[in-house]
């Protein structure tokens, strides 16, 4: 990614964010966070990936929203940032966060198992005092 585009998506995405912080007519479900900002190379297209804190249900209802408010956010977008071509802004859920979440619950039931069983093995053991 060219610093150019990184910088163009960065800008995005801090318009993005500032305009859910102010709110929208509709409300956003759940807590949500844009997380970073794809834009192709003629600048075209941003594709803004979020996530959030929520139920299923919330996370579809959020990507809906936020969807419908596209057009909104592109005309946002074109009055911060001045570009040649007002991009297209897709929204896109982005699942990391609940991965990462699923990896690290892994990780410490896997911990738990291995605590208890050499906690087990040790109560085994006879003290010869």
């Amino acid at each position: 990614m060219t610093m150019r585009k990184k910088r163009v998506g960065e800008e995005i995405k801090k318009v993005i964010s500032e305009r859910l912080v102010r709110g929208l007519k509709d409300p956003v479900p759940g807590f949500v966070t844009i997380q970073e900002v794809d834009v192709n190379r003629d600048f075209s297209r941003a594709k803004v990936y979020f996530s959030v804190f929520g139920t299923d249900a919330q996370k579809e209802e959020a990507g809906e929203v936020l969807n419908a408010y596209a057009k909104y956010f592109r005309s946002e977008v074109n009055r911060a940032i001045r570009l040649r071509n007002s991009p297209e802004i897709v929204f896109v859920y982005d699942n990391t966060p609940d991965r990462a979440a699923r990896i690290h619950a892994l990780l410490d039931d896997q911990s738990h198992q291995e605590n208890e069983a050499t906690d087990g093995s040790h109560a085994d053991v006879e003290d010869d005092g």
